[in-house]
């Protein structure tokens, strides 16, 4: 790829006291990564030096004070603090979260601005990181404050792909929270985001049911048959192929997901737990729906081995190259759209 032409990849340090930088410096142990796109890392070079140090990790940084002076075939790190942070690793600090939300504060800036091209995030602790400026439940509705569309977290790998209805929210909230408007909604960013970021042309989702067994005809619960059965089928009735509802543990448990491009679950651990316990480790966290691409690990930050150099950054690395990916799919996405005739 031609150095002007390299994807360049914004990225989030997440918790200074967790695994973050560890994974990222792990992924860039390997310069054929580098091959691929031109990486730029939003901290300090205190902090980054101090993780080197700490893991006895060599690699080569190049510092810059500004976008513009980035070099590609290296590891840029934009300095976006100069006072030296307080480092304890393994534990969840006011100063973890305070330097957690500077770096994220500065990738999501220059995200804006179009000085990156994608931005990969590396894990936060949502417990210290909360602040006046930071009044969030995680990463994604962070950035959907700060980034135009409507957000869905899918959690994907190469073989499936899951997205969520409802968030971060309390599973006392779930059912009150589930209305035709809100499925019809995530359906509609789900299919979009099948199209123009995966390249499926006609994709096929499938939609979890919400109680066990889907309600057993209104026996444990009425949602199911009130609410997602007619969503469902209002929203064939536009031509998407949009199947279910499903319940959750046969889903799952006899692979009918195999059979669906994606899948949308009712709630966060509906999704991410059967998700987790098949491909924990090597899934991505993709955030569909914004107008720019992001993408971060499918674990947290780790602080129980942090400074240990015992993390994985397998899955690190890709949701790194799953960024880029979709960076290119959706750039000739809207190539091939852009004068496409419209037929009446």
């Amino acid at each position: 790829m031609d150095k002007a032409n390299k994807i360049i990849v914004g990225i989030s340090v997440g918790d200074i006291n967790g695994i973050g930088i560890e994974i990222i410096l792990k992924t860039f142990e390997d310069k054929r990564m580098l091959d691929f796109c031109t990486p730029v890392l939003f901290a300090s070079n205190k902090l980054i030096s101090y993780h080197k140090k700490a893991l006895n990790l060599n690699n080569s940084i190049h510092g810059i004070t500004s976008i513009d002076k980035l070099v590609h075939g290296k590891v840029n790190l934009l300095n976006v603090w100069k006072e030296e942070a307080k480092i304890d690793l393994g534990k969840i600090t006011e100063e973890g979260g305070k330097y957690a939300l500077k770096s994220l504060q500065g990738a999501v800036a220059a995200l804006k601005k179009n000085q990156v091209d994608v931005l990969l995030t590396a894990p936060i602790s949502k417990e210290n990181i909360q602040s006046e400026e930071f009044n969030f439940p995680g990463h994604t509705e962070y950035l959907e404050e700060n980034i135009d569309g409507k957000s869905l977290m899918i959690l994907m790998t190469d073989e499936l792909r899951i997205g969520l209805i409802t968030g971060h929210i309390p599973v006392s909230k779930v059912a009150e929270t589930i209305t035709p408007e809100l499925i019809k909604s995530k359906v509609e960013i789900m299919y979009n985001s099948l199209k123009q970021d995966f390249n499926i042309n006609k994709p096929k989702i499938a939609i979890l049911g919400l109680n066990p067994h889907c309600g057993d005809n209104g026996i444990i619960g009425t949602e199911d048959d009130e609410i997602i059965r007619p969503t469902i089928a209002e929203i064939k009735e536009t031509s998407k192929l949009v199947f279910g509802p499903y319940a959750a543990d046969g889903f799952f448990g006899s692979k009918t997901y195999e059979q669906f491009d994606g899948v949308l679950a009712m709630y966060h651990d509906q999704g991410l737990a059967p998700f987790k316990a098949l491909s924990f480790g090597n899934g991505v966290n993709f955030t569909a729906g914004l107008a720019k691409v992001r993408t971060s690990p499918d674990h947290g930050t780790g602080f129980d081995i942090a400074g240990k150099n015992k993390a994985n950054e397998t899955s690190f690395k890709e949701a790194l190259f799953t960024s880029l990916q979709i960076f290119k799919n959706r750039k000739e996405y809207q190539e091939l759209t852009k004068n496409a005739l419209n037929v009446k």
